[in-house]
């Protein structure tokens, strides 16, 4: 935390340090941690939702078409596997595969294998589009951390993954 004489270095000082100020009682030392990383996801997400508005697709879409080329070849895979991999619901998916399977980015068929059960497969435009995409996004990713050297991300990751950890599963 920032001493109350010292001038802040950037708005989330001046936050925590106007907190100690009006309730010197409290602990508020985590503001200079989770509101930072709060004011990092959300700068994340406008940027990759608008590279992604820009490619045409949103990030449902992309999860879906990534999880199925994940699966490796001959991408597919079943709704099932889709929500237990993406982890949403089956509705969610279902509503995901409809949307996918109207742009002819997905279709669905019959397993050969279990006449009872539905297999996703990736359409050749499904395939470009997310080949296209995670190839935009990726290089974009990538340029967030160009000012950050290796043992930089190798303690990023490891922090945030004890964080991670710290904070326990979304079901808990």
């Amino acid at each position: 935390m920032t001493e109350p004489n010292d001038s802040p270095t950037d708005p989330v000082d001046a936050i925590e340090r106007d907190w100690h100020r009006e309730r010197p009682d409290l602990a508020v030392s985590s503001i200079a941690v989770i509101t930072r990383i709060r004011r990092t996801a959300k700068l994340l997400q406008l940027r990759r939702s608008r590279l992604l508005r820009g490619l045409g697709t949103d990030d449902a879409t992309l999860d879906l078409l990534s999880t199925i080329r994940r699966s490796g070849p001959p991408y597919e895979l079943t709704p099932g596997q889709l929500a237990e991999r993406t982890l949403v619901t089956s509705g969610a998916v279902s509503q995901r595969l409809t949307l996918a399977e109207a742009a002819a980015l997905v279709t669905r068929r019959t397993s050969a294998r279990d006449s009872r059960s539905v297999v996703v497969a990736l359409t050749p435009a499904g395939l470009d589009l997310l080949e296209t995409t995670v190839t935009a996004l990726f290089a974009d990713e990538e340029a967030t951390l160009a000012g950050f050297d290796a043992a930089d991300r190798s303690a990023f990751v490891e922090l945030l993954r004890r964080y991670l950890d710290s904070l326990g599963s979304p079901e808990e």
